[in-house]
């Protein structure tokens, strides 16, 4: 790919980021602890092809704008200019919403075992999700925010809630539709 060609934004995915820049990736695993996970070759193959900028950058709880120009800098691209539309740990209540009630949890997936060997959960959980009867509530649990799966989740409809336990354990919430 021509490196001249790729101009850095938040729609840009970490797979052709890192066909055109090798060397972004060390930055980008200075920018959030989180995204040591791109040196394993399974994830580096299925999710970096599928995640953008904007996802990584909810996943690694920092500021798209901040990690766009950051990237943009190390590469020698013009400032990125782009408005606060980040979602880094902004776009999720901190409370949980009107429509949670753990009571009406009907199944939970702790996919970290998963995610650890290399799989990737979407299929499963996208599956599961479409089982999922009006009300009843799907939960995930996950060492990170997973973005790329919350943003199709919510163009199939689905209400989403994300609860951090810790730096390492994410449980997502999905109301059935």
């Amino acid at each position: 790919m021509d490196e001249e060609r790729l101009l850095i934004t938040p729609q840009t995915k970490i797979g052709e980021l890192l066909a055109a820049y090798p060397q972004l990736e060390e930055v980008l695993v200075d920018a959030a602890p989180a995204f040591k996970k791109l040196r394993n070759p399974i994830l580096r193959k299925t999710v970096a092809k599928v995640t953008s900028l904007a996802q990584a950058a909810r996943v690694g709880g920092i500021s798209v704008v901040e990690l766009v120009g950051k990237l943009r800098r190390e590469v020698g691209q013009p400032d990125f200019a782009g408005a606060e539309t980040d979602t880094a740990a902004g776009d999720q209540p901190a409370k949980p919403p009107s429509w949670y009630d753990a009571s009406r949890i009907v199944e939970t997936l702790d996919a970290r075992p998963m995610i650890d060997s290399g799989e990737q959960p979407i299929g499963k959980v996208l599956r599961e999700l479409d089982e999922l009867r009006d009300g009843q509530i799907y939960e995930l649990i996950t060492p990170f925010e997973p973005a790329p799966l919350i943003d199709k989740a919510k163009g199939k409809g689905f209400s989403v809630w994300v609860s951090a336990a810790t730096s390492s354990e994410f449980h997502t919430y999905f109301l059935g539709k």
